[in-house]
C-alpha cells in the first residue's frame, strides 16, 4: 500500500474534538448516503481561497445524502494560525457547513495519507474510497478554474454511476508534520497521478 489510501480502500476510524464542542468518530457519520473526508486547515492561500467554493459543493451534495468533515492535522507549531483556538475562530466567523476536527497527534492524516491542504477523500455508503484528490483545478486561483473534479465524482455518486476519474493530484500546501520543514513530506508520499 501507498501512502495515500487506495481506491476500494475502507475509511479509517477516528475519535476526534470539533470546534463546536463535539467529540466525533467515523460512526456518527453512518446515516450518510456518501462521506466525503478532507484535510483543510486556516492559512493555507489554496484553502481560504477555495473555502466558498467548498462551501457551495456542500450545500449541493448535504441534501443529496453526503456528509462532509474537514480534518486540520496541520502542526500549530509550524504555523500558530492552525491552533485549534483559531480552528473555533474561524468557524465562528464564517459559520462553514461541515464538522471541522483537530487530529493534533496527526495520526489521521497519516492513516488517510493526507498530502495537502485542501485534499478530499470520497467513500460510498460501505465506507469505501471512490474518489481521492482535489475539488477545483485550480485551487489558488478559483475563479480560473475549469473543472471541479470532486462536485464531478459527486455528480456520479449520487447518480448512481461509476466515478469516470477516480485520482486526481490534490493542489495546495504541504501538510506541516510537527518538527519538520514545512515543505517536508514523508519519503513514501508521492503524486496520486503519475505523469
Amino acid at each position: 500500500m501507498g501512502f495515500t489510501l487506495s481506491i476500494g480502500e475502507k475509511a479509517p476510524d477516528f475519535q476526534l474534538p470539533a470546534t463546536d464542542g463535539k467529540t466525533y468518530s467515523l460512526d456518527d457519520f453512518s446515516h450518510a448516503k456518501g462521506l466525503v473526508v478532507f484535510f483543510t486547515c486556516n492559512h493555507c492561500p489554496f484553502v481560504v481561497k477555495s473555502d466558498e467554493y467548498t462551501r457551495a459543493t456542500v450545500e449541493k451534495f448535504q441534501p443529496e445524502g453526503v456528509a462532509f468533515v474537514g480534518i486540520n492535522s496541520n502542526s500549530a507549531n509550524t504555523y500558530e494560525e492552525d491552533s485549534f483556538e483559531n480552528m473555533v475562530k474561524r468557524m465562528d466567523e464564517h459559520n462553514f457547513p461541515w464538522v471541522y476536527l483537530h487530529d493534533e497527534s496527526q495520526d489521521v492524516a497519516r492513516a488517510y495519507g493526507a498530502l495537502r491542504t485542501p485534499h478530499f477523500f470520497l467513500f460510498n455508503e460501505d465506507r469505501e474510497l471512490i474518489y481521492t484528490g482535489r475539488a477545483l483545478n485550480n485551487p489558488g486561483e478559483p475563479t480560473e478554474s475549469t473543472a471541479n473534479d470532486l462536485e464531478n465524482a459527486l455528480s456520479e455518486f449520487v447518480s448512481g454511476e461509476p466515478i469516470s476519474k477516480p485520482l486526481t493530484n490534490p493542489l495546495g500546501c504541504n501538510v506541516k508534520w510537527d518538527g519538520k520543514d514545512p515543505h517536508w513530506m514523508p519519503p513514501e508520499a508521492e503524486d496520486l497521478v503519475k505523469g
